[in-house]
């Protein structure tokens, strides 16, 4: 008599599952408790498991995922995968494990603590135009590259870029009062941008409603407690925003991007003031613009002067981090949602915003404190 092949233990398939995580909360759907039925038959496993909103957009994701993972186990011939929704009082406990329960019994956030070992890092500059988002976006690509778990806020409610800069469009999924933020080659983002009609509204709101806009971005979005480092970009000048960071997250540190223009460079050191003020570390100063070569192995031309970014370094006592010259790659891909570091990493543009990346690790590693 032959012995029927009954296929994998419900062990064996739980433990198969554990590889699948669901790709908005960076979490196996077994430690999320989406993995209701399992049952074997004749080589035939039926999993339930429940997704965390009816309109999820990543389901087919999930659902594969299940597949390729159960289908590789010995004696497996079919795989049955049906979906459910949870109920409310199933997300509420989802949420409570997101937020510290089970996960995480001693914390509430992945970096509203001092003990966190998330670095968040407050681009600033004392006025508009130098191109802070634009090295917020790249610095941010460069060390994703590297393998870092990175976020961005975009904390410019008024003139805000991000979305655009990185080419991303959509709303943030919404389980109950938490959002996830959207995704682009490893770099979780959360815009103003995203929750509304189309990026030319306009914003229009008094300090408190930016403030409670910003803490909403640091308190109710599902960041993850494996981020690795935060950055936000801020609005030019030193106002609500830059005050309520401050407030909200004691332990961030400021990047201040200038031009070589020494108008640009007095007026940023305002924002080194206000750090200083507001005990704000600030970790360094990059030089965005900092010279144009007409063609390549000519010299460059100083198109917005000269050293304004080393002498604001000298002044605030920091470290200059990088020098970024003047490439028309740069402004392309701020445009088209690629940025430099990844659609050109070969120019001298890219390879400083690279080096600048690494130099700020380097002031700023993580799981190391102060």
């Amino acid at each position: 008599m032959f012995r029927r092949q009954v296929g994998p233990t419900r062990e064996q398939i739980l433990e198969a599952l554990r590889d699948v995580h669901d790709p908005e909360l960076h979490k196996s759907i077994v430690e999320l408790d989406m993995v209701r039925e399992i049952a074997v038959r004749d080589g035939v496993v039926t999993v339930e498991a429940l997704l965390t909103i009816s309109g999820c957009p990543l389901r087919e994701t999930i659902v594969q995922s299940i597949r390729d993972r159960i289908g590789g186990l010995p004696g497996v011939r079919e795989v049955d995968v049906r979906l459910g929704v949870m109920s409310q009082d199933q997300r509420q406990g989802l949420i409570q494990k997101l937020r510290g329960g089970e996960m995480h019994p001693a914390r509430q956030s992945a970096f509203l603590t001092a003990e966190s070992p998330t670095r968040v890092v407050a681009v600033a500059s004392g006025k508009g135009g130098v191109g802070k988002s634009t090295v917020t976006v790249n610095l941010a690509m460069a060390l994703a590259a590297d393998g870092r778990r990175v976020g961005i806020i975009d904390a410019d409610v008024y003139g805000f870029s991000i979305p655009r800069m990185l080419g991303i469009s959509g709303r943030p999924t919404a389980i109950d009062q938490m959002l996830i933020p959207l995704e682009r080659d490893g770099i979780r983002v959360m815009s103003i941008g995203f929750l509304v009609p189309d990026e030319s509204e306009a914003i229009v709101w008094r300090g408190p409603m930016l403030h409670k806009a910003l803490v909403t971005f640091i308190t109710e979005v599902h960041w993850g407690d494996d981020l690795e480092y935060l950055f936000m970009d801020l609005p030019p000048g030193t106002g609500d925003i830059s005050l309520s960071i401050a407030q909200t997250l004691p332990q961030a540190s400021m990047l201040i991007v200038t031009t070589p223009q020494p108008a640009a460079a007095s007026v940023a050191q305002r924002a080194g003031k206000m750090a200083e003020k507001v005990n704000m570390e600030v970790i360094g100063v990059i030089e965005n613009m900092s010279g144009f070569s007409p063609s390549p192995g000519a010299p460059p031309i100083d198109l917005f002067g000269r050293g304004g970014g080393l002498r604001l370094a000298e002044q605030l006592g920091v470290p200059l981090l990088g020098e970024i010259p003047i490439d028309i790659a740069v402004r392309e891909g701020s445009d088209s949602g690629e940025p430099v570091v990844k659609s050109h990493p070969d120019s001298p543009s890219a390879r400083a915003l690279r080096e600048a990346a690494r130099r700020l690790a380097k002031r700023l590693p993580v799981g190391a404190r102060t």
